[in-house]
């Protein structure tokens, strides 16, 4: 067997397509699961195998081979194979950097833009009178109904809200470009 085989590297070195395809059709689906068991994708393990048979017949005339040419495809497809598992180990891990500095940069700029709305908020309320903005505060961020306000400031509820409606406008200005 090994002279056989030995003998079909010389013809394919010599640039025999027909030993060639014989040994492509020969060695092809046993390669790919060969292939499978490294990648655990048919897909990736055929590229591997076509892209192996690609180059050797490519490099025919340049390929030393020191065992069969049996033995010589397997641990061919298996160094191919190990180079596309590093290959997309690199790929994740620039995937995941890259995930990761645009996580970092979307936080930055929801924070900034956090600290921006923030202010304008701060500003708003400053711009309101006092009772208007007792009544905005108990209603918003106390969670006050319009009632209770009227009743914690002696005022009547249209009167809660009419200085609603106003701050509500004020705010609506000041934050038309969120």
């Amino acid at each position: 067997m090994g002279i056989i085989v030995n003998f079909s590297h010389r013809k394919i070195q010599q640039g025999d397509i027909q030993e060639f395809e014989k040994l492509f059709h020969k060695m092809y689906a046993s390669l790919c699961h060969y292939a499978l068991k490294f990648l655990n994708d048919m897909d990736s393990a055929e590229e591997v195998v076509q892209d192996l048979f690609y180059h050797y017949w490519k490099n025919r005339e340049h390929i030393k081979i020191n065992t069969s040419l049996k033995a010589y495809l397997y641990q061919a497809t298996k160094n191919r194979c190990l180079k596309v598992i590093k290959h997309n180990a690199v790929r994740q891990k620039h995937a995941d950097s890259t995930m990761h500095n645009a996580e970092e940069q979307v936080n930055q700029a929801q924070t900034l833009e956090s600290d921006e709305l923030a202010k304008i908020i701060e500003k708003t309320l400053s711009q309101l009178p006092e009772r208007r903005r007792k009544i905005f505060i108990m209603s918003r961020f106390d969670g006050l109904k319009y009632k209770e306000i009227a009743k914690k400031l002696s005022i009547s509820v249209k009167t809660v809200e009419a200085d609603m409606g106003k701050a509500l406008k004020l705010f609506r200005v000041n934050l038309k470009d969120y």
